[in-house]
């Protein structure tokens, strides 16, 4: 079915547009929140919040792209059951990779003060189009999808170090394009 169909169907609410959703983006959200969570139970409720959260969303929200609309919510439960899980633990150790390397580009809460979240969007987005389709693909392997620094090397056949080089070089290429955009 298509995603046009299926965002119709929530703004119907039909229910049997819940199954569709489920059916066309289980796998793709699965590995979003696996990245994360590592676990099958942690994994399965966050799908659950996923499918409801979209339930409520639609409408009045009407996405024009579904799969990052889906991928977003499910990363941001992820996030949510990984801290609550983890708040007094020592996390996984490419997760936490993952979050020190963020605290390099300085951002924070306070970034929505600064701007509005959609300006934030568009300039990561004009960053992310500027790079190679290898480097993008890095990119977002890393922060979006919390792949490890292992996985994306095997993936791009390449060695872990090239791939922690790569990252860091595009952090602070993003770093210095926010930085002058007066951004952070």
């Amino acid at each position: 079915m298509k995603d046009t169909e299926i965002i119709d169907l929530f703004w119907k609410r039909d229910e049997s547009a819940i199954q569709e959703l489920k059916n066309k983006y289980f796998g793709y959200c699965y590995k979003i929140a696996w990245n994360l969570l590592e676990n099958h139970e942690d994994t399965e409720e966050c799908l659950n919040d996923t499918w409801f959260a979209a339930w409520r969303r639609m409408p009045p929200h009407r996405p024009t792209v579904l799969s990052a609309f889906v991928g977003k919510i499910t990363r941001g439960f992820a996030i949510d059951s990984f801290r609550k899980k983890h708040a007094a633990k020592r996390g996984m150790p490419h997760r936490d990779d993952v979050c020190g390397e963020m605290t390099e580009l300085n951002f924070s809460y306070t970034v929505d003060e600064q701007m509005a979240e959609k300006e934030l969007v568009r300039e990561i987005e004009k960053f992310l189009l500027k790079l190679r389709e290898t480097d993008r693909d890095i990119f977002i392997r890393r922060y979006w999808y919390l792949d490890s620094i292992k996985g994306i090397a095997k993936r791009h056949g390449v060695t872990e170090g090239c791939v922690k080089t790569n990252l860091c070089r595009n952090r602070k290429k993003l770093y210095r394009m926010l930085k002058q955009e007066a951004l952070i």
